[in-house]
């Protein structure tokens, strides 16, 4: 297979510009990625240039550059979401139904085009830019990069994984509750969701017009400011373009959510990245808690408010004359838009006026936001059996931010042991872009993040890790139960300092008993990992008064392990001194 190493838009510009590589060449390149990874992803794509459109297109930049051009982007591949219109392809929004050819392409696409930019193709989204998890299209699920089994985040599916992949260098999305943040998160990726207005909408397919903004996709801030370098600016073609603004921030005072109003859907890993990522910026500013239901209740305005009539204003014509077109759960949140009355509509006005007038206020206090971009993430199979409840669980962190005229900037925070990526995201009010990129240069200067995992390019067995701390340690009794069921051992581990250890009276072997608790010490596991079939029939075989918990390590990191019922402490032994098992054994023998 061809490298599927990240491309720098910088990189390739410079390169391309300075005669030390061609436009062809990077197109032929870039062939050759998409021909290694049709197999893995064909779903990615919508529809794609042609070979010769692509080399084409590309002798043309070579020329260009020939006859005396610096151009911003020369040679750089590009991919683009398919409800942004690019002249020469289909516009579909994921509805077959719903094609059409534009004359012309976008505002963006266009300024894009004009600096040497290369146009790939359109990607897949879910359908009408609806959800924020990529399963809801005809075309297909992208799946995440680095954990095929996961979700890619939505809708900018198809953009966010052609970039994490390696395919193309940057990629644009839409953003209207949080779909140029959240694949960003989950790939590794920045995820940058420009003030309203900032980036032309013209020749997009509105989700919720007056709330849209045009995003990008890139694998590293620089590249990011380059992007929006180029697209920025007033479009007297879009009603709801602004002039060009750019607000400085003075002090650097970070708004977080309280701890008691976080959301993190049991996903301790993101809990524990968070945690991170705020000690991390602590070095920047101060941390300072502040009260997110406000901007919660803004959130609910989208999806369980008017605001959904908006959304069904944009699909008005295709859900009343071929509703069976569109995807049935989309069809399902749009429906209801139908029976909004303009009477709910402005009493929702007046309210978000009236949070936004709190939000205005809270800026007097903090300078920026930094929030979860998600509290968790799923596996599509999930996603598939509820679509709508763990879709709204993505959202939980996103959705208030262009309801209250907000710029924000997703950044990676860590990487799951799924090998999925954790994100955080830098908000601020309309027009500090800029500011949240130097920001955001500053966090992850210090943040010491290691590079993305490799590629998941066959679809990565799910396993799970397992702690055991007794009869199934190495060289114990039951540790065949492990090795019978191919279990790889990861490492010799302590918990938290938040457990006690007790021998159980009269078990057989001796087997102990691990209880969470506020007086506790660390004691030391050994931890496995296994496929999530074996993991099943292991649990089933756990006895009484024992079972299978979550068990939080000293390095912030929770995996599966043993626990105890309270029963399991009757005429026990507390061995909590000693540390661990084999301690203990090695006591009585």
């Amino acid at each position: 297979m061809s490298a599927l190493d990240r491309r720098s838009v910088s990189g390739i510009a410079q390169a391309v510009n300075s005669g030390a590589t061609s436009a062809v060449t990077i197109a032929e390149d870039t062939l050759a990625r998409l021909a290694a990874y049709d197999a893995v992803q064909p779903q990615i794509w919508i529809c794609r240039a042609s070979d010769e459109a692509l080399l084409a297109a590309a002798r043309t930049i070579d020329a260009r550059v020939a006859a005396g051009e610096v151009l911003l982007l020369a040679g750089v591949p590009f991919a683009v979401k398919d409800n942004i219109d690019v002249a020469g392809f289909e516009t579909t929004a994921a509805c077959p139904a719903f094609a059409y050819r534009p004359d012309a392409s976008a505002t963006v696409v266009e300024r894009l085009l004009a600096v040497g930019a290369l146009c790939v193709g359109k990607t897949n989204l879910d359908q009408f830019a609806t959800g924020l998890n990529g399963t809801r299209s005809p075309y297909g699920a992208p799946r995440n990069a680095y954990n095929l089994g996961y979700v890619s985040g939505g809708s900018s599916s198809g953009s966010s994984s052609a970039v994490a992949a390696g395919l193309v260098a940057f990629a644009l999305g839409t953003d209207t509750a949080g779909s140029g943040r959240v694949p960003a998160a989950f790939q590794h990726l920045i995820g940058f969701k420009p003030s309203k207005g900032r980036w032309s909408n013209r020749g997009v397919v509105p989700a919720c017009r007056t709330l849209d903004c045009v995003t990008v996709f890139t694998g590293d801030t620089a590249d990011a400011r380059l992007i929006d370098g180029v697209v920025a600016g007033f479009d007297a073609a879009d009603a709801y373009s602004k002039p060009l603004a750019d607000r400085a921030i003075a002090r650097r005072t970070i708004g977080v959510p309280r701890r008691d109003q976080r959301a993190f859907f049991g996903d301790l890993e993101s809990e524990y990245l968070y945690d991170r990522a705020l000690e991390t910026l602590s070095a920047l500013g101060t941390i300072v808690e502040i009260d997110y239901a406000p901007l919660q209740e803004a959130a609910q305005l989208l999806y369980s408010g008017p605001w959904v009539a908006e959304r069904t204003a944009a699909m008005a014509d295709i859900l009343a004359s071929d509703p069976d077109a569109i995807d049935p759960t989309v069809r399902e949140i749009v429906s209801v838009g139908l029976e909004t009355r303009a009477v709910d509509l402005f009493n929702g006005i007046y309210r978000l006026a009236e949070l936004k007038r709190h939000a205005d206020t809270l800026w007097q206090s903090i300078d920026l936001m930094a929030f979860p971009t998600t509290g968790t993430t799923y596996r599509v199979a999930e996603l598939l059996a509820a679509p709508i409840a763990l879709n709204s669980a993505l959202g939980f962190y996103t959705n208030f931010v262009n309801l209250l005229d907000m710029a924000a900037l997703a950044v990676p925070a860590g990487t799951r042991a799924n090998a999925t990526g954790f994100g955080i995201t830098l908000i601020g009010p309309a027009d500090t872009d800029r500011t949240l990129l130097a920001i955001a240069d500053d966090y992850l200067a210090i943040a010491d993040l290691p590079p993305p995992p490799p590629l998941d390019l066959e679809g990565t067995m799910q396993t799970v890790k397992l702690a055991v701390v007794g009869a199934h340690l190495k060289d114990m009794p039951l540790h065949w139960q492990l090795t019978s069921r191919e279990a790889t051992f990861v490492g010799a581990f302590e918990t938290a300092p938040e457990y006690r250890l007790y021998a159980i009276a009269d078990s057989v072997p001796p087997k102990p008993a691990l209880v969470h608790s506020p007086e506790g010490s660390s004691i030391a596991v050994e931890v496995y990992e296994l496929g999530v079939a074996e993991f099943g029939s292991f649990v089933v075989e756990v006895p009484p008064p024992l079972a299978i918990g979550t068990v939080a390590l000293s390095d912030g990191t929770s995996v599966k392990g043993f626990v105890a019922e309270p029963r399991a402490l009757t005429g026990a032994q507390d061995i909590t001194h000693l540390g661990g098992w084999r301690a203990y054994i090695a006591q009585i023998t």
